[in-house]
């Protein structure tokens, strides 16, 4: 049997593996195309993502664990909190290739609701079942409802620019 410190340890560390693949839009020409979109002033610098989004990954994870814990573990009982938590996590990992890789701003942002609206749903269903792993996740909404204007804004600023060029409108 495995210690007790290991599904703590996996859980939390299983957000940010998606963060992995997702960073492998986030480089190279999808950084170069990024370069020349234009940005509101309010755009957070790019050495600020990684600490941030990797303190927001592993206070989900941690909380995804309290619930797992709080449940006794895959249970049927944890199929909807940790289902929705799944769901919406898949949808965030979804954000780099639409975005960066696809170069779909208006996608992105469509995809940015539906992760919002499933963190808050999961942040609902968490709460049931343990206050503080919810509010692990307040964090996350917070910086969700942020991304959701930055990119809005963004897509509003660089209509029809794709591919590292513009498109005629």
């Amino acid at each position: 049997m495995a210690p007790p410190w290991v599904p703590a340890v996996g859980l939390t560390l299983v957000p940010s593996l998606g963060s992995f693949v997702g960073s492998y839009f986030v480089r190279g020409e999808g950084l170069r195309w990024y370069a020349t979109l234009q940005k509101p002033s309010w755009h957070p610098p790019r050495w600020a993502l990684a600490p941030i989004w990797g303190t927001l990954y592993s206070a989900m994870g941690y909380g995804s664990y309290m619930v797992w814990k709080e449940l006794g573990g895959f249970t049927e009982e944890a199929v909807a909190p940790l289902g929705l938590y799944a769901g919406q996590l898949a949808l965030n990992w979804a954000w780099p290739p639409i975005f960066f890789g696809a170069r779909q701003m208006g996608w992105a942002l469509v995809d940015l609701l539906l992760v919002s609206g499933g963190a808050t749903v999961t942040a609902v269903a968490w709460y049931r079942v343990s206050p503080p792993a919810a509010r692990l996740l307040y964090p996350y909404l917070a910086w969700l409802a942020f991304a959701t204007l930055l990119n809005y804004r963004m897509w509003q600023d660089n209509h029809g620019h794709r591919g590292g060029r513009r498109t005629p409108e």
